[in-house]
This record gives C-alpha cells, sequence and structure tokens, in this order.
C-alpha cells in the first residue's frame, strides 16, 4: 500500500483495552486550542494552540489513493478537527470534500458547533458525528475545557445535525470523580442529548497522566487530594495511564449504560476492559452510527 503520509492507522500499539473496529485517524491541524485539562494527548505533543498541518490536502488526496472505498476515517482522536481557526481556514471542510470523492466512511469527533456549517459535505458522503458533551455545566465546562464551545452549543448542533440526517452520538468522556460525576447530572445530561437526536453515548473515566492530573490539581485544588489518592494509592497503572479502580470504574460506568439503556440508546466504554455489561452497542465509538449514501456500501 505504500506509506502514508496524513491517514495513520489507528491504535497501531494494539492496546489490549481497545474494542474499535479497524480504523484510521486523520488530523488536519497539530496541537488543539481546545485546550481541555483532562486532554491525554499533550503528554507528547504538548499544551499548544491548533495549527495546520503543512501541505495537508495534497499529502490527505495521495494517502486516500491508497486506503481504499469503504475504510473508515475518523477526524479526529486527539486533536479537534474544528478548532476556532478552522472558521478562517476551512481546511477540516475542503478535507471533507477530497474524502467524499474517494468513498470513505467518515466518523467526526469534535467538541465544536461549527461541525453544523459542513452539514452539505457531510450528506455527501458515508458519515456519522459524535459530540463530546462532558457536562451541561457551563461554569464547569469553562474551567474544564476552556478553548471549547459551552455544552448549550454543542447540544444544539446535535439538534441540528440530527434534524438534517446526520447520524449523532455523544461522547460522555471522561467522567472525573468530584467533577462531573453527579449521577443526577449525568442522567440529565443523557436525556437531553436524547431529546436533542442522539443515538449513541460513549463513556469512560478519566485516565490520569502526570500532566493532565497537575493541571487539575492547580485548577480544581479542593479536590486534588483526593483524586491524587484515587488513583496513586488505590488506582492501578495500565499502558502508560493511571486507572481508577476496576470497582469504582464499574460504579461510576454502570449509572451511564442503566441511563442510556432507558432511554434507548446504544452504550459502549472505551478502554475500560470491563464486562458485557458495560458494552451494548454493534461499536464503541460509534461507527455503527455511520449512514451509506450513494453508491457507498460496507464491506
Amino acid at each position: 500500500m505504500g506509506k502514508l503520509r496524513v491517514i495513520r492507522e489507528f491504535d497501531p500499539w494494539r492496546s489490549p483495552l481497545c474494542t474499535c473496529p479497524f480504523k484510521y485517524s486523520l488530523h488536519p491541524y497539530t496541537g488543539c486550542s481546545h485546550r481541555c485539562l483532562y486532554c491525554y494527548a499533550t503528554s507528547y505533543i504538548g499544551l499548544r494552540d491548533s495549527a495546520p498541518k503543512k501541505q495537508f490536502l495534497e499529502n490527505l488526496a495521495r494517502d486516500l489513493e491508497r486506503i481504499g472505498e469503504g475504510a473508515i476515517v475518523e477526524l479526529s482522536t486527539s486533536s479537534d478537527p474544528y478548532p476556532p481557526v478552522e472558521a478562517r481556514l476551512g481546511l477540516t471542510r475542503r478535507a471533507l470534500a477530497l474524502m467524499s470523492k474517494y468513498k470513505v466512511r467518515v466518523l467526526i469527533t469534535t467538541k465544536s458547533d461549527l461541525v453544523v456549517r459542513d452539514v452539505d459535505v457531510l450528506l455527501k458522503q458515508a458519515s456519522a458525528v459524535m459530540m463530546t458533551i462532558t457536562t451541561l455545566d457551563e461554569k464547569l465546562s469553562a474551567v474544564l475545557e476552556p478553548g471549547a464551545p459551552p455544552p448549550s452549543r454543542r447540544v444544539e448542533a446535535l439538534k441540528k445535525l440530527s434534524n438534517s440526517g446526520i447520524s449523532v452520538g455523544v461522547r460522555i468522556d471522561p467522567i472525573i470523580p468530584y467533577l462531573n460525576d453527579d449521577p443526577a447530572a449525568l442522567e440529565e445530561l443523557i436525556g437531553v442529548v436524547k431529546e436533542h437526536g442522539a443515538q449513541h453515548i460513549v463513556t469512560s473515566t478519566y485516565k490520569a497522566r502526570w500532566d493532565s492530573m497537575k493541571r487539575l490539581e492547580e485548577h480544581f485544588s479542593d479536590v486534588a487530594r483526593k483524586l491524587r489518592r484515587l488513583y496513586f494509592e488505590e488506582g492501578v497503572y495500565f499502558h502508560g495511564y493511571r486507572y481508577l479502580s476496576k470497582n469504582l470504574r464499574e460504579s461510576l460506568l454502570r449509572r451511564v449504560v442503566k441511563v442510556s439503556s432507558y432511554y434507548g440508546l446504544s452504550v459502549a466504554t472505551c478502554r475500560e476492559g470491563l464486562g458485557r455489561e458495560f458494552f451494548k452497542a454493534p461499536s464503541c465509538d460509534g461507527s455503527h452510527l455511520i449512514t451509506y449514501r450513494g453508491s457507498v456500501k460496507p464491506h
């Protein structure tokens, strides 16, 4: 097939906890202006604003020739494809337009309502959108995700996308003890996104890395000691991350699974290594939502 330049095979390390179908990831930008405190990617790319990749579209066209029709390409898995600068540059939009010509299956993962701008392009290809919404609390979100649009705009984007014919789901990810784990708040969130068109929920707990934990401790000093105890004294280390204990993870995620199922949503956990009780969906990442249009068919 030849070496790919901007499209990458997702999870090339074959994590034993990854339950995603085979897919590719694509990042039009490096860095991420959303600057989420809990971001795992900053441990290896640093905390920096989104910047467009050089010769991105030329390299994308070359890669699309190699991966073939029907492949799943996710935009994006570690930097948002709709940072604020995208409104001016339109790099993601141009990438989507190019991808529609090659009949790949597109899964958008974002925290931005800017994705609504590209409904016309998404309707021309096999596509679905997963919107990350960690809380409905605008004040909490403004601290956790300072560069991202507020939850209210993301929720409204779900409705607009769904009404336009785009299949949508929501990532409640990550759930962080003492911050966005309130059972009533999570139930409200699931109910609201259901009302606005969501069909699927992906959920997971926060996995600590040294830099993201430091940011959380700096901004939430009142729970810093509790978080450190849960992760570094009572938690477990696995594949470069500090996890909560299995019992606590099950307790936190069981609520989301139960409420999602009650609302008739498919639901799955992400990289938790839990049993079938926590995986009630054709796919964890929402790729089963991708709607086939025109001549595009699944393999």
